[in-house]
């Protein structure tokens, strides 16, 4: 089958309604993007950057990947990340990861699953780092959720160490890098209670957060 036909409908109803609510929508959408944030999200089908914070197109500039990394040899996420801060001059770059996180759980487990492994050789690296404090964690608490939490944090400071984003706290571009994590269960965003911006010691933010690190209960 070359087409999806219910796609395209789909697509034309959405397209509809904007206009019948906006008539003028396309046309300023069309003609300029200007958004205040950068979303480094997930790949997962079930995190939708515009939608979980109730956003419109051209609000929010996205990158997802695997497990929401920030890694510096990935020209796909740097790209976006200079276009972002230099040219849309977005003044929030959002790291947003999520429980239950499928890449997070695959370099969690002792186990090989192909390709995806080399891309998560910098996230077995996070397990690794904090491999005692996962091991001194209570009972009742998922260690994978963890692990999802402990991974934004990190990718939060690899953000803040960029050439880009340092590049930009030089020239004195106001920019704030948060850590969030959304709960697939009831469809709510948290604070990891990390934020980083150009007076703020990256490894002062890592260890407060860290600190209050904690999962959920289960």
């Amino acid at each position: 089958m070359r087409t999806l036909p219910e796609l395209f409908r789909s697509n034309r109803q959405w397209a509809e309604r904007l206009k019948a609510d906006d008539p003028g929508f396309f046309t300023r959408l069309s003609n300029q993007q200007s958004p205040e944030y950068l979303w480094i999200g997930c790949a997962d089908s079930r995190v939708p950057a515009n939608q979980i914070i109730d956003l419109q197109p051209g609000d929010v500039f996205v990158h997802r990947n695997v497990a929401n990394q920030v890694i510096h040899a990935d020209l796909n996420c740097l790209s976006v990340l200079q276009y972002a801060v230099e040219v849309l001059q977005v003044r929030h770059v959002i790291v947003c990861g999520h429980y239950g996180c499928g890449g997070v759980q695959a370099a969690f487990d002792d186990q090989r699953h192909g390709l995806v492994d080399n891309w998560l050789g910098h996230l077995r690296d996070v397990a690794e780092k904090y491999a005692p404090l996962m091991s001194a964690l209570p009972p009742g608490v998922d260690r994978v959720d963890v692990l999802c939490e402990l991974n934004v944090i990190e990718q939060v400071i690899n953000v803040a160490h960029t050439t880009v984003v340092q590049d930009a706290w030089d020239r004195g571009q106001p920019l704030w890098i948060h850590g969030w994590i959304y709960a697939l269960e009831d469809g709510l965003l948290n604070d990891l209670a990390i934020c980083v911006d150009a007076e703020t010691r990256p490894a002062d933010a890592r260890r407060a957060a860290v600190e209050a690190c904690r999962g959920r209960p289960r």
